[in-house]
């Protein structure tokens, strides 16, 4: 699992959003206690800069860990049970998986030095104790660097308490202080006439880092001398003498307060209002959450400017669109003044409605032109749609549950989060009385992404009859089934749903009823390969391609290019093998099918072979084990299912010699998940579906 780079990450780390000042004694430390111990946890209250030294300490050791480090942000996570699919999307493991979620998360992070970033664990301290012992148990290459506001209690855990910043004129506090307000007012500087007054800024703020971020940017407002006087005279302000707090709590909780007693009236309430956001949200949904009683809808741009302005608010430009998010410590301070107006009930169900109606739009204009930006959409209100889905869970009626699970079908089953799904569709269904749409489109939302025992034995059948195909027509390298996942993921379980479905009309609306129809016809195609009927199934999979181009599908037309690219094998044509499997690799890259590239780079394995490519063929080896392993599905299949995989690979050996066969797999096993499939698509232009 190397490093990746891809929309401005490096490795699994978020690139620094700024300089970072000070900490050097604590970054040193840092490094040797992970080169010692295998769980370093930063404790220290909230604000102290726990997260940012961890994030500054990883970039620091990254050369250290050749499979990758890899931040998993837990203050977004309300359901501890969905702990440990967070470090499996942080990882990019695919949730498309036979075993048992932890145990393939397992087996995606073994091999190789790697370090897992652990933020924000406080409020799921039980389960990510219980979780990352599992892992360093199991993973003896895994270390973890944790941040909490106390420790995980694992045996063998390294705590480093991280206090506030060094104090006094030349101190790193008064450096924080005047990065960040010459960055909020580039007239600012610190000069000999000033100095003494920013060291008394600091003071009165305890050093804590986010009490100083907060308090630079009212220089906007504020000469030093008010900002001063307005600390003085705000101290003591919301402390309640009946909770007493530790003095560093009151500090950062009063500096947010003097924060929020310079907003606006408006300001403030927007600010209490989203805070029922999880990770972030874009304009729309602000608008639709947000409004109600004096705030309209129209206002709330230009509300979000003034927070941004003020450093509430965090804005996120990636090009393609704009997101807000605030800071953990701050969105609280926003819940509890939410809970004091009354309205988080309300709130909270107007989120919940909100993301219902983007998953049935989304449900709508999946098979469509619009499928890539609908993936990327979801992924990132990801922690949104989990908050959402809570939310119905939690509602007396279940019916809301079952209407959300089961919409977000496509979801589950085409963008890699299947053991997510499966886990929502049945705790919805638990709580059903039966009967309904909402209950039969949940049914069978829960058959598509649900794998049975009878996927394997179907997955073993047909790659024997390749086997023996291949040995008929003296291939070089046999040419490629639809292998373990692909089959028992993709095939058996998608037919069980046309099967077990078509005596009934389809339960859903919008989008649904196409997917059945293209179904219908993967599953055609699929039948119909199993038999070697390779003509009949080409021109299934052509009509597959075709319906779904007229739709600017994506999704669904890559599977019927990659029963074409079988085809093709299958009637001895490796060149149109390669260059249609690099078709269904691109499109399936463009949507996230992380387990569909898998096996379409297993094709690519069989069609450079058969095209006497050996070297090439076992660098795409490695790539697609390393994908296969990324689907947590690198064991599958592992009687007759490996017949076929064993019987290339050994013809590969026997063609290369097994020094630079071992050096190809491992050189393409190597590769960041970018550069694999660069290198799968050769000089295809991956962007021919953008």
């Amino acid at each position: 699992m190397a490093a990746s780079v891809r929309n401005g990450i490096t490795g699994g780390l978020p690139a620094e959003a700024n300089a970072f000042v000070g900490r050097r004694d604590e970054l040193l430390r840092i490094s040797e206690l992970l080169a010692a111990s295998r769980l370093v946890t930063l404790t220290g209250p909230g604000g102290v800069g726990k997260s940012r030294l961890a994030l500054r300490a990883a970039h620091a050791v990254r050369n250290a860990f050749p499979a990758g480090v890899w931040l998993v942000e837990l203050s977004e996570l309300r359901n501890p049970d969905l702990l440990t699919n967070a470090v499996a999307q942080a990882t990019r493991l695919t949730e498309q998986t036979l075993l048992p979620l932890l145990d393939a998360l397992c087996e995606h992070l073994a091999g190789a030095p790697l370090l897992l970033v652990l933020d924000t664990c406080e409020h799921v301290l039980g389960e990510c104790a219980r979780v990352v012992q599992e892992l360093l148990a199991r993973v003896p290459e895994l270390r973890v660097l944790a941040t909490s506001r106390q420790q995980l209690g694992v045996p063998g855990e390294q705590l480093l308490s991280v206090p506030p910043l060094p104090l006094g004129e030349h101190a790193d506090a008064v450096a924080l202080f005047v990065a960040r307000a010459s960055a909020a007012l580039p007239s600012f500087a610190l000069t000999d006439a000033n100095r003494a007054g920013v060291a008394a800024v600091c003071a009165r703020l305890d050093g804590i880092p986010l009490a100083l971020e907060l308090a630079a940017v009212r220089l906007r407002g504020f000469p030093l001398d008010r900002l001063i006087e307005g600390l003085d005279s705000r101290f003591d302000l919301l402390v309640s003498p009946a909770r007493p707090r530790l003095a560093r709590h009151q500090t950062l909780r009063t500096t947010i307060g003097w924060s929020h007693e310079l907003c606006s009236p408006l300001e403030r309430l927007l600010w209490a209002r989203l805070s029922v956001f999880a990770g972030g949200w874009d304009v729309e949904a602000a608008e639709f959450v947000c409004h109600g009683g004096p705030l309209d809808a129209e206002e709330i741009l230009a509300l979000l400017a003034s927070l941004t302005e003020k450093s509430i608010v965090i804005r996120e430009d990636d090009g393609a669109a704009v997101r807000y998010r605030m800071l953990d410590t701050v969105r609280s301070f926003g819940a509890e003044w939410l809970d004091g107006l009354g309205e988080r009930a309300a709130v909270r169900r107007r989120h919940r409605d909100y993301f219902r109606w983007i998953a049935r739009q989304g449900e709508a204009e999946w098979l469509g032109p619009g499928q890539r930006m609908w993936a990327e959409r979801l992924a990132a209100e990801h922690p949104n749609i989990r908050l959402a889905m809570e939310e119905c869970l939690a509602a007396p009626e279940p019916e809301t549950a079952l209407e959300l699970a089961g919409t977000l079908w496509f979801f589950w089953f085409a963008c890699g989060f299947a053991e997510e799904g499966r886990g929502c569709l049945e705790r919805a269904l638990r709580r059903a009385r039966g009967g309904g749409p909402e209950h039969t489109l949940a049914l069978w939302a829960h058959r598509l992404v649900t794998v049975v025992p009878d996927d394997l034995d179907a997955a073993e059948s047909v790659s024997a009859a390749y086997v023996w195909l291949a040995e008929e027509r003296r291939l070089p390298v046999p040419a490629l089934p639809l292998t373990g996942a692909s089959l028992a993921v993709r095939g058996e379980s998608a037919r069980s749903a046309v099967l077990y479905g078509a005596a009934s009309p389809w339960p859903g609306g919008g989008g649904g009823a196409e997917f059945f129809q293209l179904l219908t016809l993967a599953m055609q195609a699929y039948l119909l390969a199993g038999q070697g009927a390779f003509v009949r199934c080409a021109a299934v999979a052509e009509r597959l391609r075709a319906d779904c181009a007229k739709r600017g599908e994506l999704w669904m037309r890559s599977w019927g290019e990659f029963f074409l690219a079988l085809c093709a094998l299958g009637l001895g044509r490796p060149d149109d093998g390669v260059r249609t499997a690099r078709e269904a690799l691109a499109a399936k890259w463009q949507v996230h099918d992380g387990l569909g590239a898998a096996a379409v780079t297993d094709l690519l394995v069989a069609a450079h072979a058969a095209r006497g490519e050996a070297e090439r063929a076992a660098q795409l080896l490695g790539v697609a084990r390393r994908l296969w392993y990324a689907t947590g599905l690198p064991r599958l299949g592992t009687s007759r299912t490996s017949v076929f995989r064993r019987e290339y690979e050994r013809r590969l050996r026997a063609t290369l010699g097994e020094p630079r066969f071992t050096e190809a797999v491992r050189g393409g096993h190597a590769l960041a998940p970018e550069a694999a499939v660069t290198l799968a698509l050769g000089d295809t232009d991956r962007r021919r579906n953008a």
